[in-house]
């Protein structure tokens, strides 16, 4: 971790179960009942599922049916976004009596940089959380750290309503024992492989040096020997313009023939198109992507033109997909849309 990080305070600062929780809150008699928001209809998914409901099973992304069958009592409630869009403008304001550093991550999460502040960074946590309370009758968990993965992390450990602090000495202690499935981009696949080679928490990954990860994961082991030590050099981006919206399935066996892989695939386009209505439909839709990576690791990315997120284009494109790639069993599937931007037309890496 270089010194600059070491001075850095950041908080991740992220809502419990936020959609729930405001549909709670505004219905008093959902309080204290598993509910789910979203999953109607056929092919509806849930955008987040309460507390009550968790210890079932019942997850964000699941599908209705199969939230149903995992809690038979289970409440579907329809979504209401332009208030959770109003709440989160609150909150966001809330955010700004503090630091003008915010990066938002969704509508729910959000990193802040505080390092001018004299005050100690928990403090200022507990006091953000307080006022978030106050105001909106919501609870929010805070990580704090001396940069966004840290924070990130630690937001996730005393969930609901708390708050966990790792201080920059605290760092080496805190990684070594770290399952190594907490850092980003580490899935299911990857845990396998790392278990495969005796590397479970970070600490285990720390043994071997830069070299031997570049050769065992590529471009990608040299990223993890920096995160496995908790290093995070990215800034607090105010002014971070998304240019997509992408979701992506890495299956647990390989799937073979592309009918097999429609249904995933409309889970997928359903939670981009959640995403989108959620925070981004002042903007437009350029055209609509879909990712396949087959079992030989092979890939192949398909882009159309679209004004909006289309199912039917969608199942197209894959079609078309699998059909380039020879027909191979598929082990992931990713489904996105591009967004325009007056200022800069440029294309970004989407997955």
């Amino acid at each position: 971790m270089s010194e600059q990080e070491k001075q850095r305070k950041i908080i991740h600062i992220d809502m419990d179960c936020f959609y729930a929780a405001i549909e709670q809150r505004d219905f008093p008699e959902l309080r204290g009942k598993p509910i789910g928001v979203g999953g109607s209809g056929r092919r509806g998914v849930l955008c987040t599922a309460s507390y009550e409901a968790r210890v079932f099973g019942v997850r964000a992304a699941m599908p209705g049916f199969m939230a149903l069958e995992r809690c038979p009592q289970l409440i579907l409630v329809p979504t209401r976004f332009e208030v959770y869009q109003s709440v989160s403008a609150q909150i966001r304001a809330i955010f700004g009596r503090f630091t003008d550093l915010i990066e938002p991550l969704s509508l729910d999460e959000a990193y802040l940089d505080v390092s001018h502040w004299r005050s100690d960074a928990s403090v200022i946590a507990r006091e953000i959380r307080r006022q978030i309370f106050e105001e909106t009758r919501l609870t929010a968990s805070a990580g704090i750290g001396p940069n966004k993965l840290i924070a990130k992390i630690a937001s996730d450990l005393d969930k609901p309503n708390g708050q966990w602090v790792v201080t920059a000495n605290d760092v080496d202690g805190f990684m070594r024992t770290l399952p190594v499935a907490k850092l980003w981009g580490v899935g299911k696949k990857m845990q396998e492989k790392l278990s495969q080679h005796g590397i479970v928490t970070c600490g285990d990954m720390q043994k071997l040096d830069k070299i031997a990860m570049s050769r065992r994961y590529g471009r990608w082991g040299v990223e993890l020997y920096e995160l496995c030590r908790g290093g995070d050099a990215r800034e607090v981006e105010v002014h971070r313009v998304r240019k997509s919206i992408s979701k992506e399935t890495t299956f647990s066996e390989d799937v073979v023939g592309d009918l097999a892989l429609v249904p995933e695939l409309r889970r997928l386009v359903a939670e981009v198109e959640q995403s989108y209505q959620a925070r981004y439909t002042e903007r437009t839709i350029k055209s609509v992507v879909v990712k396949l990576k087959f079992a030989d690791f092979s890939r192949t990315t398909i882009e159309k033109v679209s004004s909006s997120v289309d199912e039917i284009l969608a199942e197209a494109l894959l079609i078309d997909g699998h059909a380039r790639g020879g027909g191979k069993a598929v082990r992931l599937l990713g489904v996105g849309i591009r967004l325009a931007d007056e200022e800069d037309e440029t294309q970004l890496e989407m997955f």
